[in-house]
């Protein structure tokens, strides 16, 4: 009787190597250069990067489709078509944070210097000065939101969560979400209209601007505390009743701890949303060359209110000014950055502690 002998079959039979999608797509780029700059010389333009990296990654994708097809199967031919197209729509969606964040530190690295930290622009009009008092007033009036918007905002995230029913948690929750669309410029000019009865037409102080912003914190902290609230385990809650704690002292001992993390990074979110804010603050709390640390008289300077003054009323030296506001961006964005990493490390310290 003949008896047949089968060969054994490899794991990668059938299978792409893994170094060929990176030669494909190098392949594909080369070409696409090659056709580029052809297409150039022939017209007399420039050479195209746009151009040349949209017609290589498209090039790639009818390539690796085919012979992923030819190989590998229609299967996994369609599943190699799907996460090319998906890691394209990430790169895309990075590209602008990408360019945005290298020229301001390029352009803003410029005038990133001690001076720019410790001076103000008193009695500045052409070089040198700096922006201490609008990184001051930043500080000032954004720590004055927080202090008024956080405990309102967590408290109405509790009373929806843990006590809320019937028509009044539902007139909260519209009127949250009807807040939280407001534009930034309806809130400045609230907070106007309400100092304004107290302290007449015309004021412009510290306190204004920390209100206005603080009317546009309060909604993303209400969502925010809310949702993270709500992903509190029920059987935390009943386990606590079980034992006879208050509700209250629930709430307090084991709902807010457990949603700690969440909680804090909801809340540096709202933070680094409003610190950002120019037209309010231009309303309400107006913009001043000297530094001004009294919330509740005269003008106070802010950050992104520096930046935009700077770059719209230049002066004699027009690139000391381009300086001064590229710098200002950049210092915003390190504020951002630290508030981030301030809410990991609050999370991080707040968890709560799983295991023995």
């Amino acid at each position: 009787m003949a008896t047949t002998v089968s060969m054994p079959k490899t794991l990668t039979q059938g299978q792409l190597h893994p170094r060929t999608p990176w030669v494909v797509l190098g392949l594909s780029i080369a070409g696409a250069a090659g056709v580029v700059s052809l297409i150039s010389m022939a017209s007399g333009e420039e050479f195209s990067l746009v151009g040349t990296v949209a017609l290589g990654v498209l090039a790639y994708l009818v390539m690796i489709v085919i012979l992923s097809r030819q190989i590998e199967g229609s299967r996994k031919a369609t599943d190699r078509l799907v996460t090319a197209l998906v890691t394209g729509a990430f790169l895309i969606a990075m590209t602008p944070l990408v360019s945005l964040v290298s020229t301001v530190v390029i352009l803003g690295s410029e005038r990133f210097d001690a001076e720019f930290f410790t001076f103000s622009m008193r009695n500045i009009v052409g070089e040198g000065g700096g922006a201490v008092h609008a990184i001051v007033g930043t500080l000032l009036m954004t720590g004055t939101a927080a202090i008024i918007s956080i405990p309102i905002g967590l408290f109405t995230a509790i009373y929806l969560v843990e006590y809320g029913r019937g028509p009044l948690a539902r007139a909260i929750t519209f009127f949250v979400d009807v807040m939280t669309g407001i534009p930034s410029i309806v809130a400045g000019l609230f907070a106007f209209s309400l100092f304004a009865i107290f302290f007449g037409p015309g004021v412009r102080m510290g306190f204004a601007g920390a209100t206005a912003l603080a009317v546009l914190m309060i909604p993303v902290v209400v969502r925010s505390c809310e949702e993270m609230l709500r992903v509190v385990p029920n059987e935390l809650r009943e386990a606590s009743f079980a034992l006879g704690v208050p509700k209250w002292l629930t709430i307090l001992n084991v709902v807010l701890p457990t949603s700690a993390a969440g909680i804090a990074t909801g809340i540096m979110l709202a933070i680094a949303r409003v610190i950002g804010e120019t037209a309010p603050l231009l309303i309400v709390a107006g913009f001043t060359a000297s530094m001004n640390t009294n919330m509740f008289a005269d003008r106070m300077q802010s950050l992104p209110v520096f930046v935009f003054t700077s770059y719209a009323n230049q002066g004699v030296d027009t690139q000391a000014y381009l300086d001064r506001a590229w710098a200002g961006a950049l210092t915003l964005i390190l504020i951002v950055m630290a508030l981030n990493l301030l809410a990991r490390l609050i999370a991080r310290f707040f968890a709560p502690k799983l295991g023995r």
